[in-house]
C-alpha cells in the first residue's frame, strides 16, 4: 500500500472536513434558532444542554403542537444530534491539535514563542465576538 506524503491534502479529506464543519455550524445555528435563542443571546446566556433541550422541546410541543409520541421521538433525535455534534467537535479539536503540533515542529524557539502569542491574540478576538 502506498501512503501519500500529506494525506490532509487529499481533496476527499478536505471536502469531508469542510462538510463536517459546515454541517456542525449549520446544525448549531439551526438549534439556536429553533430554540428561540439568537447567536449572541446564546453566547451570553450559555445555557446547558439540558436547559436548552428542555426549552426547545417545550417550544416545539406548544408551537408545532406535537403529540406525546412525536415529543418522545424528537427527544431522541435531539439526543442523537447532541452526541453526533460533540463527536464532530472532538474530531475537529484533534485536527486542530495535530495541525498546531505539526506547525510547532517547524519553528525554532523564538518563532514558537511568537506563534503562541499570535494564537493567544486570535483566541481573545474569537472570545470577544
Amino acid at each position: 500500500m502506498i501512503r501519500a506524503a500529506h494525506p490532509w491534502r487529499n481533496p476527499r479529506i478536505l471536502i469531508t472536513l469542510f462538510l463536517v464543519f459546515t454541517a456542525g455550524f449549520s446544525a448549531g445555528l439551526l438549534t439556536a434558532r429553533l430554540g428561540g435563542l439568537h447567536v449572541t443571546q446564546a453566547a451570553e446566556a450559555a445555557p446547558t444542554w439540558e436547559t436548552g433541550r428542555a426549552a426547545l422541546l417545550e417550544r416545539f410541543k406548544t408551537e408545532v403542537n406535537l403529540t406525546p409520541e412525536q415529543t418522545q421521538q424528537l427527544e431522541m433525535v435531539l439526543d442523537d444530534y447532541f452526541t453526533y455534534y460533540h463527536t464532530l467537535q472532538a474530531q475537529l479539536d484533534d485536527v486542530r491539535a495535530d495541525g498546531k503540533e505539526r506547525i510547532m515542529r517547524l519553528l525554532n524557539d523564538d518563532q514558537k514563542r511568537r506563534f503562541e502569542n499570535l494564537m493567544a491574540k486570535m483566541q481573545e478576538k474569537r472570545q470577544l465576538r
